[in-house]
């Protein structure tokens, strides 16, 4: 029998490019949806039907009967919002007790993790990282740490495992003299989650995706954030806290390296980053404020305003390379209908030193800038790639060129219906 595989889709820049609509869109060629790293900081945000939904924590196949939903050992799970996003999908129509299975080796964010999050952002001061407060840093600390709860802790004595990691977490806050919070209800949600999570398959994931794909059963991997982002190969300190690349497909699924098939990479026609760290693109002007108004970039989960600038190709370069992207998909190409001149960073310049390499350091760099000529024209009602004018079927060559990676698949629009494949898919 011929063995399944497992297909990546991941952001490689700054995250928030739409990965959850092209899930959706990807959905019915697979038979398991799974998502390997990250907690409900990700919003996946996806329109159809007249319908917006925002999956922080559930994959974005969950909304197809027929498929197997996973959450992987490489999440982290906070129990109120899961119940609460979960619970609003039901009340929509879906029924995810049949659909989506829960690893046991995830992590449990607890309603202290993010008390401890907030209190060491504040202890930082001025060098702030710019978390969403969710509480996600310290769960990954404690996992590296071997002293967090898992979701399967909450089959057999919980409440005294609770209570003890609890009370190790409002001494560190004494600690840090951080006392001035209370979780009474918060704590209550938290603990209603977790009799709400009893309730659905919670599973050693990683034997049942393998077990499928020796069945010659296909997997699509969901990745949150993005690769500037990761733990390893980001802006170090302003990154997240678990592994966004590839790698993190293996280590987050269990899955082996001989088992990944395809690597999507997704990003926008333009770049967009959610707080602190560097971002040799962004742009403090007009231009800025106009790309973030008609691409509405505002967090999906926090609402804050996203940096917007033109797009960087020395970071698309790197993550293509990192993550070994065999596909490119462009998102929100549509946003830039307006512009006369579109702008390619194509290389890092400082202290009269210039680089098309990711630097170790990449605070203080500014970007090196090619023109190239807007299309002013209305894309969102293209269905076929054969009517793109001919100024942003240049923008697309020029990029292929560039990066080295076909574009196969484009989206004009917010609607999954405005999602054009302009080559074959695998």
């Amino acid at each position: 029998m011929k063995k399944g595989k497992v297909d990546a889709l991941l952001g490689i820049v700054f995250g928030d490019e739409g990965k959850g609509k092209v899930v959706d869109v990807f959905t019915p060629r697979y038979d398991v949806v799974a998502r390997f790293a990250g907690g409900p900081n990700a919003g996946h945000t996806i329109i159809f039907d007249g319908k917006k939904f925002v999956l922080r924590s559930i994959p974005s196949g969950i909304f197809d009967e027929g498929k197997l939903n996973v959450i992987g050992n490489g999440c982290v799970i906070a129990p109120d919002l899961f119940m609460a996003e979960a619970k609003e999908l039901e009340a929509a129509g879906y029924d995810l007790r049949s659909r989506l299975h829960i690893s046991k080796r995830a992590h449990l964010i607890l309603p202290t993790h993010r008390v401890l999050d907030r209190a060491y952002e504040a202890a930082k001061g001025k060098n702030a990282v710019g978390t969403t407060g969710k509480g996600i840093g310290p769960t990954y600390s404690e996992k590296a740490a071997r002293t967090g709860l898992r979701v399967g802790d909450i089959l057999e004595n919980f409440e005294a495992k609770y209570a003890a990691l609890k009370a190790r977490h409002e001494q560190q806050l004494r600690d840090l003299h951080y006392t001035d919070y209370d979780i009474t209800e918060e704590e209550q949600r938290w603990l209603e989650g977790i009799n709400y999570m009893r309730q659905f398959q919670l599973t050693d994931t990683e034997a049942e995706l393998n077990r499928m794909l020796n069945e010659g059963k296909n997997i699509l991997a969901e990745g949150a954030q993005g690769t500037m982002l990761d733990i390893d190969h980001g802006t170090y300190p302003f990154v997240s806290s678990s592994s966004t690349t590839t790698g993190g497909v293996c280590t987050g699924l269990g899955i082996a390296p001989n088992r990944i098939g395809e690597v999507f990479g997704i990003f926008k026609a333009y770049s967009t980053r959610v707080g602190a760290g560097p971002f040799p693109v962004e742009l403090f002007d007009e231009t800025g404020d106009k790309i973030r108004e008609i691409g509405h970039e505002y967090g999906a989960v926090t609402g804050r305003n996203r940096r917007c600038g033109w797009i960087d190709l020395v970071a698309l370069k790197y993550a293509i390379m990192v993550n070994g992207v065999t596909q490119l998909i462009m998102m929100k190409s549509d946003v830039l209908d307006g512009f006369e001149t579109i702008r390619a960073c194509v290389a890092y310049q400082k202290d009269g030193v210039t680089t098309t390499d990711m630097p170790y350091d990449t605070e203080g760099w500014q970007a090196v800038y090619k023109d190239i000529k807007g299309w002013q024209t209305d894309l969102s009602a293209i269905t076929s790639a054969a009517d793109f004018p001919e100024a942003f079927r240049n923008y697309i060559d020029y990029l292929e060129a560039e990066l080295h990676t076909p574009i196969t698949i484009v989206s004009v629009g917010p609607d999954r219906e405005q999602t054009i494949i302009r080559q074959h898919v695998s």
